[in-house]
């Protein structure tokens, strides 16, 4: 089955989050965080599963820009400066129909490591 083609795209910057609103009435807000800790890239998935990097300190990200490619995918590009994965229709589709699931997936994977969705602060050390 193909998955929707998004009708409308809107970034709510404010409350970082991207809505897909669908035909039909259908629509979705999905934190840019959310995004950003499930992007398709290698950089972050890796070539196989076993390779995936998990996503640390994004609790904060934001997007820089919105890139249409071609008519089957957007180009996120965040202010983290990721911007190397294309979110295709379906795979936007699926983090969507999926996130409550996902999204407790990532955070146990967090705990799991010991590691925080917070940034991480830059050390000053005072001389």
């Amino acid at each position: 089955m193909t998955a929707p083609t998004p009708t409308r795209i809107h970034y709510h910057k404010k409350a970082r989050e991207l809505e897909l609103g669908y035909a039909g009435g259908k629509s979705y807000r999905l934190p840019v965080e959310y995004l950003r800790v499930y992007s398709p890239s290698a950089e972050v998935r890796g070539h196989h599963p076993s390779q995936a990097v998990l996503q640390v300190g994004k609790k904060d990200v934001g997007l820089k820009n919105i890139e249409p490619v071609g008519r089957y995918a957007v180009k996120l590009a965040f202010d983290d400066g990721h911007d190397s994965g294309l979110y295709s229709w379906e795979y936007l589709h699926e983090l969507a129909v999926n996130q409550d699931a996902y999204w407790a997936d990532y955070l146990h994977r967090l705990e799991k490591a010991g590691a925080s969705r917070e940034p991480l602060g830059i050390e000053i050390k005072q001389l």
